[in-house]
């Protein structure tokens, strides 16, 4: 099994995971239960979670009014991609 292949599957496992969490978090937050902490939320976007947790936020309404994570989490994604695309030699 190409290592590309391995390091896709478990990008696209942790997102579907950091999309879950997310609405976890606004069910709690509706129903008066105690929350996922912000630093887990940005943590899983640290390590890959950006796309799935940035969905998260438009289709359950969540978190959207916090500019640190409307503007942080597309901050570390692109951080991220120009990491991949330096260490790839993509971009000089």
């Amino acid at each position: 099994m190409p290592k590309n292949y391995i390091i896709a599957v478990v990008l696209i496992i942790l997102n579907i995971i950091a999309f879950i969490i997310s609405g976890i978090d606004k069910y709690k937050a509706r129903h008066k239960k105690q929350r996922i902490s912000e630093k887990t939320l940005f943590l899983l976007g640290i390590i890959g979670g950006c796309p799935g947790l940035y969905s998260s936020f438009f289709v359950f309404r969540h978190k959207t009014r916090h500019m640190k994570f409307m503007i942080g989490i597309p901050i570390i994604f692109a951080i991220q991609v120009t990491a991949v695309l330096l260490i790839k030699g993509k971009i000089y």
